[in-house]
């Protein structure tokens, strides 16, 4: 007799060869061995189980990916989504395994079955979590991605599945409902809070800058306060990370954005220009009045000969209408060195093929400094290119520079020793 349930037939004419007649009669006086025995058999059968469903899903998933052209098939793939899912064979054949298993107290097979209900869930959790990595990789390689980053929100709701199936699966193991451990939850409600903070204002910070487009992968921004200068490569839940121009990364936290100020390059990209803002210091001592020699040398310009044939007669109109004294230079109207040159930057500007014709184009005096007076460019190059953009702005300094000597200017410059050498006579 098996211990309390089964009858063996001790009789050689069982049918089978006559050790396996021996085994059944051991198995049934040794019941605790038979239980062990089934239990070593049940869990080779689920690893079994195991390695059968990953082997099927992986065929079966690859002749089906390589026979689409659509490529989200391949990202489930890559994210492990089949190869996770195959994990909840072995999980069901532990779950209805164990009632086959003769003589197990009710309460262990009930236990043994609430494991396997808590695995079963956790199987289910990190397949979600697998399936939101592949949405949100199929996601960042749409156009859409670039001016909605969801990276933010995937992370917040894996958070939120991962806390909420930790809560099932420990009501599951105990037996009891989740609701419970929820309700007993609320009461911890403010040390959740206190551990979870960064994380909810993380969440909130990935909200504001996803609703009002503050910032996108390959953004161009500016965070001075954690000396960041760069291009955005990552917008996650808990931080953002910025290749600097030197190739490095800076990594700031997601919910910094909220409280300090940044700036973002980006709105210059989309305009087509970019500011060139810099200027040349004059040595006031150059500055001087043009006489007749010097309008009719500018006038072969050819930037300036019409803006000198037209102040040549407005001056002789204004002068006459005045009958100014011209023998005096401060009685009568005349033009200067600085001034023309300033007008033949304008109209090299206007003529310059690198120089945003559709924006702002000043050339303006700033208050003199002790290094000089200060002629500011203020214009727009119509390449944003950062190599390029360096060099229009280059050029036009260069051909500036170059040709100032040609207005009887000359820049300031704070004098070397060379300089001192030479005023010494000792050069």
């Amino acid at each position: 007799m098996l211990a309390g349930k089964y009858t063996i037939q001790e009789d050689p004419s069982v049918g089978g060869p006559e050790w396996f007649s021996a085994a059944v009669v051991w198995l049934g006086e040794h019941q605790l061995a038979a239980q062990l025995i089934a239990t070593v058999v049940l869990l080779i059968l689920a690893y079994i189980a195991d390695k059968v469903a990953k082997w099927v899903l992986e065929r079966v998933t690859r002749r089906i990916v390589a026979g689409t052209s659509i490529t989200w098939d391949d990202v489930l793939v890559r994210a492990k989504v089949f190869k996770r899912l195959a994990h909840i064979a072995p999980v069901l054949a532990i779950y209805y395994g164990i009632e086959l298993i003769p003589g197990l107290p009710a309460t262990f097979t009930t236990l043994i079955q609430h494991a396997a209900g808590a695995a079963l869930i956790a199987v289910a959790v990190v397949l979600a979590d697998a399936v939101l990595t592949a949405l949100g990789e199929i996601y960042s390689a749409s156009a859409l991605s670039k001016g909605r980053p969801i990276k933010g929100y995937i992370q917040a709701i894996k958070i939120v599945l991962y806390i909420f199936g930790l809560i099932v699966a420990v009501a599951t193991l105990l037996g009891q409902s989740p609701t419970i451990l929820l309700s007993g939850a609320a009461a911890f409600s403010a040390v959740l809070l206190l551990i979870f903070r960064d994380t909810i204002l993380s969440f909130v910070a990935s909200s504001h800058i996803a609703n009002y487009d503050m910032m996108r992968v390959g953004d161009w921004i500016e965070v001075p306060q954690y000396g960041a200068d760069g291009d955005v490569v990552d917008i996650g839940l808990h931080t953002i990370r910025v290749q600097n121009w030197d190739k490095t990364i800076t990594t700031i936290p997601t919910h910094k954005f909220l409280t300090d100020s940044f700036k973002n390059w980006r709105a210059m990209s989309q305009s087509g220009g970019r500011r060139i803002k810099r200027a040349l210091y004059i040595d006031m001592n150059s500055v001087r009045f043009l006489g007749d020699s010097d309008l009719e040398r500018f006038e072969k310009f050819a930037l300036l000969k019409d803006y000198i044939e037209e102040k040549k007669q407005v001056i002789e109109e204004d002068n006459a209408s005045r009958e100014a004294d011209t023998d005096l230079v401060a009685n009568a109207r005349l033009l200067t060195n600085i001034g023309t040159f300033r007008e033949y930057v304008v109209r090299y500007l206007r003529n310059h093929a690198k120089v945003h014709q559709g924006m702002t184009l000043i050339v303006r005096q700033l208050n003199p400094t002790p290094e000089g007076l200060p002629l500011e460019i203020y214009a727009f190059s119509n390449d944003v290119g950062w190599v390029n953009y360096e060099g229009i702005q280059s050029d036009i300094f260069d051909h500036l520079i170059a040709v100032i000597p040609e207005f009887d200017l000359r820049l300031f410059q704070v004098p070397s020793g060379r300089d001192f050498e030479a005023a010494l006579g000792r050069e």
